[in-house]
């Protein structure tokens, strides 16, 4: 069983398809600080997995052009306007095509029921040039994107 996830207002539900997430990022770039509201967005990468066909239609998405020049789809609650998952357009399986191991999805961590501070702790913080808070003494941290 994975984790538990929903949108603010709780229309949108969906579980991940794993228990934990295979990393978690505090992105502190201008975009993710502008979409969170706030110093820096929190991401939590899962195996690639689509929202429930029963939610589909409740659901948004914005495409934008990332800093390293890729495109990333980002899905979002038509009711509440909260971000719920954000996608590269690169590792997404082609229409009723499975996504392969590499393929990952991105959740906004916010959404996430069981997210704690032991899972918080090992969070890597990305993109730290751009911090307006400070970094947490020890944790790993990168000035850009950390290497794939």
């Amino acid at each position: 069983m994975g984790m538990q996830g929903r949108c603010q207002c709780g229309k949108i539900k969906f579980t991940t398809p794993t228990e934990k997430p295979f990393k978690i990022y505090a992105c502190h770039c201008t975009e993710c600080r502008h979409q969170s509201s706030s110093a820096h967005g929190i991401s939590a990468i899962f195996p690639y997995f689509e929202l429930p066909e029963s939610v589909s239609e409740l659901v948004g998405s914005y495409t934008r052009l990332t800093i390293t020049g890729r495109h990333l789809e980002c899905l979002f609650c038509k009711i509440c306007g909260a971000r719920i998952l954000h996608r590269r357009h690169k590792t997404m399986p082609a229409p009723g095509e499975k996504a392969g191991p590499p393929a990952t999805v991105s959740v906004k961590a916010g959404c996430l029921e069981d997210l704690n501070k032991e899972m918080m702790r090992e969070a890597i913080h990305i993109w730290t040039q751009h911090a307006v808070v400070d970094i947490p003494e020890g944790v790993e941290q990168w000035e850009q994107e950390p290497p794939n």
